[in-house]
């Protein structure tokens, strides 16, 4: 028999499902607390609900993630960490430290089918969608391992949420819930690399998340070349959709650009970011690049800097991303390439 794994449902599936086996609704607020304030992982250790456990362990369990091996960067504290799951697929994540408080980067698929060409976690395609409950134990766990509280989250990890879109909302609400862990939704950042039918899906739902848009070029032919998205949703498809998103919301939408020397940081692509900008609420997140061996162009910090003060003098919007764990491999995918194909970096 199949096993509903309950740290899977929002607190209204879980009430649904609570009855649906007889119990009486008020155990759903007493079992979503357990699980998602109080880091319960095991039905056994629910002690508010005696009478009810058993009936509720024989349909039910808890769907567990490990930690399987924690990386701390000697430059800034940041850590890097392997997730193992229970059919022993790997993910990962970074906690960093803010003076605003602990940020983790999530994960939200195993791998990744985007095929953008500068990042790691896509080389090995998609094996599968995290489900909710995966995705929102990557929070719990770093919790529990570190002593910690995080209180933002960016889902930056490997995988691209709006492929993963159901799985990902409702994980957004799990957390959000205030009989749980209350993270606010203001304090979630989800990225995309431009699907943008679900960005306007996105829009109606009216979260207040930040949008965040990995766009790297405006120009079509760049941007093709190192992002196959673009191929479907070109650069005027997305900013249309990425307009509509704006007069819905009117939140502020972060482009991510990693800066790639002598391709995307000319005098034109300046042209065209004041353009595609203009009229929107935004910020322009300029990313130095990080090579990985399948894209081994040059990790210029200069670079970076000088368009940074280009786009300034154009009165763009702009800031440059401080580089966090680049010598435990920080960047999305690489840590687990080097984990299974080198045999992995030293813990510590």
């Amino acid at each position: 028999m199949n096993k509903t794994h309950i740290n899977n449902l929002t607190y209204e599936e879980l009430e649904e499902y609570v009855t649906s086996l007889g119990l009486q609704r008020f155990r759903a607020d007493q079992i979503f607390r357990a699980i998602h304030k109080n880091g319960i992982d095991n039905i056994d250790k629910i002690l508010q609900i005696p009478e009810d456990r058993k009936k509720l362990i024989e349909k039910s369990y808890i769907k567990k993630i490990n930690i399987l091996k924690t990386f701390k960067s000697k430059m800034d504290n940041t850590k890097k960490l392997l997730y193992l799951l229970d059919d022993n697929n790997i993910i990962e994540g970074v906690l960093m430290e803010y003076y605003h408080g602990n940020t983790l980067c999530i994960s939200t698929q195993v791998g990744c089918r985007m095929g953008c060409s500068f990042c790691a976690s896509t080389k090995n395609g998609l094996a599968r969608n995290l489900d909710s409950s995966e995705i929102v134990t990557q929070v719990y766990a770093v919790e529990k391992h570190f002593d910690t509280i995080i209180k933002n989250i960016v889902l930056m990890g490997s995988g691209e949420p709006f492929d993963n879109y159901e799985n990902v909302i409702k994980a957004l609400k799990i957390l959000n819930n205030e009989k749980g862990r209350n993270i606010s939704m203001r304090n979630m950042t989800i990225s995309t690399c431009g699907i943008a039918d679900k960005i306007i899906e996105f829009a109606n739902t009216q979260i207040p998340a930040t949008l965040a848009i990995s766009i790297h070029s405006f120009n079509d032919e760049i941007r093709g070349k190192i992002m196959p998205v673009n191929k479907k949703y070109n650069v005027q498809s997305l900013m249309d959709a990425i307009r509509e998103y704006g007069a819905i919301t009117n939140n502020r939408i972060s482009f991510e650009y990693t800066v790639i020397p002598g391709e995307n940081d000319r005098d034109e692509d300046v042209e065209l970011i004041k353009k595609n900008l203009s009229g929107l609420n935004y910020i322009v997140n300029l990313i130095a690049l990080n090579p990985i061996n399948e894209y081994n162009k040059v990790n210029s910090k200069d670079a970076a800097m000088h368009f940074k003060n280009k786009l300034e003098k154009n009165n763009i919007n702009v800031t440059l991303r401080r580089e966090l764990g680049s010598d435990i491999s920080a960047s999305c995918g690489q840590l687990k390439i080097h984990y299974l194909e080198e045999g992995g970096l030293d813990e510590v």
